[in-house]
């Protein structure tokens, strides 16, 4: 724990020193948002029923893709680490040898709680309301933060074996566009067949569906199971995966 926490401020103090590399992570998503809302929203809300805010139907989509922008960043501070030789030196000292992913990891949730604040405020400031209580707005941040857990550790495996670090953004790329085949931005009932079918296994959907039944103070069913059981598989597997590579590549 004591390496990873140095680490850990070592990688906070690159993330400060680039300001960029978080508004950019921000700018994307809000402007996703905006495009979504004022572009798209008017058609799309003749779908939903009348009384629907479409700002908060919309909102747990454009979440979600704001943890998978940042996490694919990670991915792209992984390969600098690489390439520059940092895990050599690493090797070289007496440390735990996983301390050095677990501090990309725990970067990658705290930048993505700034951004996901961000987002938040953007979105209230264009209409999002919502009926959750202390208790329920508990269990979304358990949600966000369970998520970018288990993406950061999928997206370090691209940092660890892209041969450029466009490869390494690019690799986490399709976990940007995820959301958008889910239930997040229309019902599923007007998707074809094979779209919906899609949509309606694949993990966005039962994560979309408990924070937006959250924000409604509406019964969340399984879809919370579901939802937590996809990011303890998800990390879990990513995590063994990336541990094999790391000894394979860099021990």
């Amino acid at each position: 724990m004591k390496n990873t926490l140095v680490l850990f401020m070592r990688l906070m103090k690159h993330i400060i020193r680039s300001p960029e590399t978080i508004v950019t992570a921000m700018v994307q998503p809000i402007c996703l948002m905006l495009l979504f809302v004022y572009v798209f929203g008017g058609a799309i809300k003749a779908s939903l029923p009348l009384e629907v805010n479409y700002v908060t139907f919309q909102l747990p989509g454009i979440l979600l893709m704001t943890i998978a922008y940042n996490t694919a960043y990670t991915a792209v501070r992984m390969f600098g680490d690489r390439e520059k030789g940092i895990f050599s030196r690493f090797n070289s000292m007496p440390m735990s040898r996983s301390s050095a992913l677990w501090a990309q990891v725990l970067s990658s949730v705290v930048s993505s709680i700034f951004t996901l604040v961000a987002v938040f405020a953007v979105a209230y400031i264009i209409g999002f309301r919502t009926e959750a209580t202390f208790y329920e707005w508990l269990v979304i941040a358990g949600i966000l933060i369970a998520l970018t857990f288990a993406l950061t550790w999928v997206a370090i495996i691209p940092g660890l074996v892209a041969k450029t670090s466009d490869g390494a953004f690019f690799f986490a790329f399709p976990l940007i566009f995820l959301p958008m085949l889910s239930s997040a931005f229309a019902p599923t009932e007007t998707m074809p067949s094979a779209l919906r079918f899609f949509a309606e296994n694949q993990p966005m959907t039962p994560m979309v569906e408990a924070i937006r039944s959250l924000f409604y103070s509406e019964s969340i069913g399984n879809d919370l199971w579901i939802t937590f059981a996809w990011c303890l598989g998800t990390m879990t597997v990513a995590w063994l995966i990336a541990m094999r590579v790391y000894r394979r590549k860099l021990l």
